[in-house]
């Protein structure tokens, strides 16, 4: 079915706003080109001429001519984020998060998208056995890059195993076609115990080092399991011994590769470290952080930002006392982090609390998917001084909900304390303690 394109809003100063296109208004075509989804959009607005149609609200057909720099966006924002329906995902893999949580959520966390437009638009990661031959011929005209490919393994039968979809093997085939287009990619790994590591690990990274340079980097991240897994696939945590493991096998191939085509490509996210008890690689092992939404790097990099700002503070006599609640993943570095500012600073007191998962489970370590009612039920009765300082990433984009719905004020008014976001560099780290703006 042909979708409508509506207006939905209209930036400021834009210009759309200076034709006076408004919300409920349609767009129609592009310098004659009726537009599929946002991928058309993405490609026809780049030109410096263009002459669009829209239908306004009441009915009348406007032909407006606009001359304007190339790649300048006109401003428009559409009902429909993709100008389309969102793709749902047709696997059932055996590692899938989505199923492994209780029931009674929002119903948008439970939506499995695998849509090629997002992977491009947002970064998310797909399998390609949603994508047509169509979207790939798009993807090669229109040069829309990077996008983003879950792998998890290289062998067809395996694939189809793991992702329990017959035409999941044969979904690789497009990865040539999108080299053989120049389309740069990033990949990404489930690594599942007994399932995917090991020999496999390594047969998967040889196969996919072929196309460098156009696939940049891949991340190896271990599955997430959660304790809602009744009636699914049984899979198993992985050990400290099968951590070291993988990282040997990655950092084998990091310095192959290194060697060979001048890039590490392959890399282990951060709790492979955390689980093996082995020191995090310096940055330039991390290729310019490529990977740090899948958890890979985020700790060097936030460690390193850290040491930066650290080493300008002089230190005062003022008293502060504050809390920060974190996952367990990322508490040593953050006490860590805390117990060097109240060296320096000594009338300063931190609070940092290692949050357990208890709404998904204890091997859920992420800060990320730390829910209000874990934080309120751990935090009450503690000493959390003047205010509660809380990660970016445990909240919804743009907004101020955690993933039970519970809110930054309802969590404030429960635990009797003010609590702030606090974004994720070492720089606003040690703002937000100590309540002041760094000269930067």
């Amino acid at each position: 079915m042909k979708q409508e394109h509506i207006v939905k809003a209209v930036l400021p100063g834009s210009i759309a706003g200076e034709l006076e296109i408004e919300p409920g208004d349609r767009l129609l075509s592009i310098n004659g080109n009726e537009i599929e989804d946002v991928f058309d959009y993405h490609f026809y607005v780049n030109d410096e001429y263009l002459t669009i149609l829209i239908r306004k609200s009441y009915g009348e057909e406007w032909e407006l001519e606009i001359e304007k720099d190339y790649e300048e966006d006109l401003g428009i924002e559409f009902e429909q984020g993709l100008m389309d329906e969102y793709r749902s995902c047709r696997n059932k893999c055996m590692f899938c998060f989505i199923d492994q949580m209780p029931k009674g959520m929002r119903d948008t966390l439970y939506f499995k998208d695998d849509d090629s437009r997002l992977s491009f638009l947002q970064g998310n990661y797909v399998t390609l056995t949603n994508m047509s031959d169509h979207d790939i011929d798009r993807i090669i005209r229109y040069h829309l890059e990077p996008i983003n490919i879950s792998f998890h393994t290289t062998n067809p039968k395996l694939r189809c195993r793991m992702l329990c979809n017959r035409f999941a093997g044969e979904a690789l085939k497009k990865v040539d076609r999108l080299y053989d287009g120049g389309i740069r990619m990033n990949g990404q790994i489930v690594l599942c115990r007994g399932i995917n590591d090991g020999e496999e690990l390594e047969k998967s990274i040889q196969d996919m080092s072929r196309y460098i340079p156009y696939l940049e980097s891949v991340s190896v991240v271990p599955v997430g399991l959660t304790k809602y897994r009744e009636g699914l696939y049984p899979l198993e945590p992985f050990t400290k011994e099968d951590a070291k493991e993988v990282l040997g096998i990655i950092h084998k191939w990091q310095d192959r590769l290194y060697e060979r085509k001048g890039t590490h490509f392959i890399h282990a996210g951060d709790e492979w470290y955390m689980l093996a008890e082995e020191e995090l690689p310096k940055e330039e092992r991390y290729d310019g952080y490529l990977q740090l939404e899948n958890g890979v790097g985020m700790l060097r990099l936030l460690s390193d930002e850290f040491e930066e700002s650290y080493r300008k503070l002089a230190g005062d006599d003022k008293t502060r006392e504050v809390s920060i609640a974190t996952g367990k993943l990322a508490y040593p570095f953050i006490r860590d982090f805390a117990v060097r500012l109240m060296e320096k600073y000594s009338n300063t007191k931190v609070h940092v609390y290692s949050i357990e998962n208890r709404f998904f489970g204890e091997l859920i370590t992420v800060s990320g998917l730390i829910t209000g009612q874990d934080l309120i039920e751990q935090l009450k009765d503690r000493p959390l001084g003047e205010k509660l300082l809380l990660p970016c990433n445990m909240f919804r984009s743009g907004e101020e909900v955690f993933l039970d719905d519970i809110t930054l004020s309802e969590l404030s008014e429960a635990l009797q304390v003010r609590a702030d976001i606090v974004k994720s560099s070492g720089q606003d780290f040690i703002e937000a303690i100590l309540d002041s703006q760094m000269r930067r």
